[in-house]
């Protein structure tokens, strides 16, 4: 991979914003459409807010390569940075290649992945690995094509990892961008709860002409969306394309679509899940059902959880009621 220019510049879904006090920008009237294509004037504003404001994380290093790119994706999935960045460092410093963690049992990316969540991912990130091996001598692709024929990789993460490690020209659309673009040209307050079609055709619309400039784009909108154009809070006397936003230029109305999704975790299966997983990781061989049993006190919960886990390969049964995480 030829060394970029630029420091990579791959951002991540989640963030910790800093409540603001705000001082809008004067109301100027009814917003004007914002033109598509390569003269839209988002991109000149965001890009180099982007080259001043974004943030030095690890997998945006020219050292980090695609498989720190690939890394990251997976690790910042509803996860925020603060979380991830131990947990990466210490994952690239174990597998610094593909084929390292190809090499391993699955159980270990389950038990590296530590307390992040969704351990799923995990076994995901295994699967991409053991593929790149087999399939790309070790390298990670840099075709969208081959990104997406690999398992546990969807639309987002294979466009995600063409433009942030290979500089292609891909609409990479998180939340995050998703909340930028309804707001800055829908006039919206939040996207619709799924991407829809209309979302894929106007990201496709607005990426610039030519593929570094899209890619640097694909960045920095991005990265607005995390540290200034947040879901609360958001900081429009920060922001580079406030005098252009349809939604501040309309008054910020309100939300008035289906009712946004909330996360729960506290007595949800999924905590179970997590205390369970716990158990299985800091054990250095198979764990006995009574182990198990004392993470969580209702029976029926606990043991749909640990059903839940088996029947996604995160854990092996075994004879005589013992259990570990999986070999293969």
């Amino acid at each position: 991979m030829t060394a970029p220019t630029k420091p990579q510049t791959q951002p991540q879904p989640q963030t910790e914003p800093q409540p603001q006090t705000e001082t809008q920008p004067p109301h100027t009237g009814p917003a004007e459409p914002v033109p598509a294509g390569s003269g839209s004037p988002l991109h000149a504003p965001v890009i180099d807010w982007f080259d001043e404001h974004a943030r030095d994380l690890p997998w945006r290093r020219p050292e980090a390569g695609a498989w720190g790119v690939m890394v990251s994706e997976f690790m910042l999935q509803q996860t925020p940075v603060s979380r991830v960045l131990p947990v990466y460092e210490q994952w690239l410093a174990r597998w610094p290649r593909p084929a390292g963690l190809a090499a391993e049992a699955p159980g270990e990316a389950v038990r590296a992945w530590g307390r992040l969540g969704y351990p799923r991912r995990a076994l995901r990130l295994h699967g991409a690995a053991a593929a790149i091996a087999e399939r790309h001598g070790g390298d990670v692709p840099s075709d969208h094509a081959a990104l997406l024929a690999l398992p546990g990789i969807g639309e987002y993460t294979a466009a995600a990892v063409a433009s942030f490690a290979y500089g292609r020209r891909h609409a990479v659309l998180d939340t995050n961008v998703r909340r930028v673009f309804a707001r800055a040209v829908t006039g919206v307050q939040y996207p619709p709860n799924a991407t829809t079609a209309a979302e894929r055709r106007l990201a496709r619309a607005l990426l610039p002409d030519d593929e570094p400039t899209a890619a640097r784009w694909a960045a920095a909108s991005m990265e607005l969306g995390a540290l200034v154009c947040t879901a609360k809070n958001e900081s429009c006397h920060r922001c580079p394309i406030a005098a252009q936003c349809a939604w501040r230029l309309a008054g910020k109305p309100a939300h008035d679509g289906p009712p946004r999704r909330g996360q729960t975790y506290a007595g949800t299966d999924r905590q179970v899940r997590g205390r369970l997983l716990a158990v299985l990781r800091e054990a250095p061989g198979p764990v006995p059902q009574a182990a198990l049993d004392r993470v969580w006190h209702e029976p029926v919960q606990r043991a749909r959880a640990l059903d839940g886990l088996v029947a996604d390969g995160l854990v092996e049964p075994l004879s005589g009621g013992r259990y570990r995480l999986p070999l293969a």
